[in-house]
């Protein structure tokens, strides 16, 4: 556990920056350990994982769990139970599932749209010219509000690179008026910031290595 990173982290950054604690494959321990500092925001990426964590860590009102895996169709309802935020809506298939199922579980989640912003067959979100095409679709939904968007970059980029990656994706936010950006990793954190980040998604680089 790299208490002193996150500490250090945590000063570092502007006060409209939010750490998104990166959970998957970390202990319900760590997690607390974290927690104790201050920590609220919670990531997992992995559905059935997250649930067993959630069960145990359930006496901790304040904790807000973020899902920001891939979405499968058939997960999207207990997602929505169970999930204030998702970071990682790929596709307008999805988008309309999630506000159909919010609408009838009577919840509202913050959503953030994945957006893919360079040639990466490995990633998947909407495209910039498509996300804006159905824009006006998009607002009608029901039961979901549209927070912000959320982009990964690929590996190997340079910080110049990253840096412009990241500008797009702020450059898009701000062009369909949404408050957030959800960009920037352990390994990329920095030039996120700069580009105008406003939710990191921080693991390795907090809680260590992981097991898997």
């Amino acid at each position: 556990m790299e208490i002193s990173n996150y500490l250090q982290i945590k000063k570092k950054l502007p006060s409209n920056v939010n750490l998104l604690a990166v959970s998957k494959g970390f202990s319900c321990q760590e997690i607390e350990i974290i927690k104790n500092e201050g920590q609220n925001d919670f990531g997992e990426s992995r559905f059935q994982e997250a649930i067993e964590k959630q069960l145990l860590l359930k006496d901790h009102e304040n904790i807000k769990w973020h899902f920001i895996g891939r979405i499968q169709s058939n997960k999207i309802r207990r997602i929505v139970q169970n999930f204030e935020y998702i970071h990682s809506v790929d596709s307008y298939e999805k988008l309309l599932k999630i506000s159909n199922v919010s609408f009838e579980e009577q919840k509202n989640p913050l959503i953030m749209l994945q957006v893919k912003l360079s040639e990466d067959p490995t990633k998947g979100g909407f495209s910039p010219e498509v996300l804006i095409e159905i824009w006006e679709k998009i607002q009608q939904f029901k039961s979901i509000k549209i927070k912000g968007l959320m982009t990964i970059n690929p590996k190997g980029l340079s910080s110049t690179e990253n840096i412009k990656l990241f500008k797009k994706c702020r450059y898009l936010a701000d062009s369909l008026k949404l408050q957030d950006c959800s960009m920037g990793m352990s390994g990329d954190w920095e030039e996120a910031v700069e580009a105008g980040s406003t939710w990191l998604r921080l693991g390795s680089i907090i809680f260590g290595n992981r097991t898997y």
